[in-house]
């Protein structure tokens, strides 16, 4: 166990509430306890970003600070992080024949480097497309790499892409990101399909065929609830949060919360603090930010050269005017309020690492642990806490490989 990470711990644990140095012994020794014990899953990161990068390494211990990057096999390993789906993001843009070929592209691409990490690292890592996968993993000593599509902006209007995704491996599919798509409206855009659309509904059923999970983040009300109306199998929603403690469109209200467990699905709560409690303004930090949008055209329609300048210059900001962020027990106030509303079984982590999250407790993927302290904190079972850091989201990845089996059987 890193240093640091024990460090880190400790300090949280003071800030809690003032246990001695006894208890706070105890209480790691209790974290690192469950966290052999179960299987830990983050449903959404956004590291293959950097896979892009060819001088990142993932094998490589990187200092968030220092870098930006959150999650790198080291860092998963100190915070007891078994298994990640990794996002295959296409970010959106016009509807263009040829901005359809070239999310599509890209996509490729990314699954592309994410076989590459896993090849690379073949003695800790591995690919995973089943449920199953990932306590094999463990029990070999290696971590579960899942694949994620963020956005269904790369299957263009084409139906057949979702079968040649999942036979990647793609096992979740967010159907949209901040702007409407030809599948359904996004929650932070005008209103166009009114929900899902008629492409949208076939993409769903075809995700309920396959085997594929649907992932309702980013998506809007209407959408959100026709999915809930259509779906045959539990939905997840891979990095969202309880908008009755942050009103933000990102997140689920109360009556999605309890429509998420009476479908059988889970909420994966995300660290971006953002959608976790609103924080002061940073006004240096808004004016460059605002200044980077402007002159990258608010990222939209940009040239593989242009996103890795806005990257890079995003990442500068970040180390110049660093965020305002919410802490650890922020978070974990989002899991109470889920657990009160939709129960303990409907509940995850989906942390948006890579894609904007971090808390002060939580700023990497090193201390994820203290997530586990404080949820013990406040007084969760082992297992109870096994079903918030994968239990659930395995349940649901379960379900619906189960129910595309039956399908399949009586064709």
């Amino acid at each position: 166990m890193h240093k640091r990470i024990l460090l880190t711990i400790l300090i949280a644990l003071v800030s809690f509430g003032g246990f001695s140095q006894v208890r706070q012994k105890e209480l790691f020794k209790t974290v690192e306890e469950y966290h052999e014990s179960f299987v830990s899953i983050d449903s959404h990161a956004d590291t293959p970003l950097w896979f892009l990068s060819e001088d990142y390494n993932f094998g490589e211990r990187h200092h968030p600070e220092k870098s930006s990057n959150k999650i790198d096999l080291p860092r998963m390993e100190e915070g007891g992080l078994d298994a990640v789906f990794l996002a295959a993001f296409v970010g959106q843009r016009d509807r263009t024949p040829e901005n359809y070929r070239n999310a599509y592209d890209k996509a490729h691409r990314i699954i592309d480097s994410i076989e590459v990490v896993a090849q690379r690292h073949a003695k800790k890592a591995a690919l995973a497309v089943n449920p199953d996968d990932a306590e094999k993993l463990k029990a070999e000593g290696k971590r579960a790499l899942y694949i994620g599509m963020e956005n269904g902006f790369p299957l263009g209007k084409d139906l057949t892409r979702v079968q040649e995704f999942y036979d990647r491996g793609v096992r979740y599919i967010t159907l949209s990101h901040t702007k409407n798509n030809d599948i359904c409206d996004s929650s932070t855009d005008t209103v166009e399909h009114g929900g899902l659309s008629a492409f949208g509904r076939k993409v769903l059923a075809e995700m309920n065929r396959l085997g594929i999970m649907v992932d309702v983040s980013h998506i809007s009300d209407d959408a959100f609830y026709d999915v809930i109306k259509l779906t045959h199998t539990p939905v997840i929603a891979s990095h969202s949060n309880a908008r009755a403690l942050r009103n933000s469109p990102r997140n689920l209200t109360d009556d999605m919360l309890k429509a998420v467990a009476k479908n059988g699905g889970v909420v994966q709560v995300c660290v971006l603090s953002d959608y976790v409690k609103e924080m002061p303004r940073n006004p240096e930090r808004d004016s460059a930010m605002s200044a980077l949008r402007k002159k990258f055209r608010n990222f939209k329609n940009l040239t593989a050269e242009e996103e890795a300048q806005a990257r890079h210059q995003w990442q500068t900001i970040n180390k110049d005017y660093p965020p305002n962020i919410a802490h650890v027990t922020d978070l974990v106030d989002h899991i109470d309020h889920i657990v009160k509303v939709a129960g303990i079984d409907h509940v995850g982590i989906g942390t948006d690492f890579d894609g904007g999250g971090a808390l002060k407790g939580v700023y990497d993927a090193s201390e994820l642990k203290n997530i586990t302290a404080e949820l013990i904190r406040r007084g969760y079972s082992r297992e109870e806490i096994a079903k918030i850091w994968g239990g659930n989201f395995f349940r649901v990845f379960e379900a619906v490989v189960d129910y595309a089996e039956k399908v399949k059987e009586a064709s």
